[in-house]
């Protein structure tokens, strides 16, 4: 069953000059790993991790880092969640993720589907 869904588009020259601004940014938005991609990257990280607050309804208090985008072998993203976001997954009932990433044109989008499977 679908819990909730959430999209989310970046501008990445914007994105890149917030970066650029605010110094530490990115490690309040980002693990080590996802810190070492290049900026297009980062940015539809950001646009997933605002996905996917969104399909969990927003909820207060969720640490930008205890959500990290991974890369499977074979390239395809897939969702690691821990500590705040799990939290709030768990009280929902989310136990599977889905999420989609792209980047062209200038601009970032992902799409994240929190689900419930029996």
């Amino acid at each position: 069953m679908i819990v909730g869904v959430g999209i989310d588009v970046v501008e990445i020259a914007r994105f890149v000059r917030s970066l650029e601004r605010t110094p530490g940014l990115a490690v309040r938005l980002f693990t080590e790993e996802e810190r070492r991609l290049h900026p297009r990257s980062l940015a539809a990280r950001f646009a997933a991790k605002e996905a996917l607050a969104k399909a969990l309804g927003a909820p207060g208090g969720l640490r930008w880092t205890d959500a990290e985008i991974r890369k499977e072998p074979g390239g395809r993203p897939v969702l690691h969640v821990e500590g705040t976001v799990a939290a709030a997954a768990g009280r929902l009932g989310v136990n599977s993720w889905h999420v989609s990433l792209s980047h062209d044109g200038g601009v970032a989008v992902a799409v994240v589907i929190a689900e419930h499977t029996d």
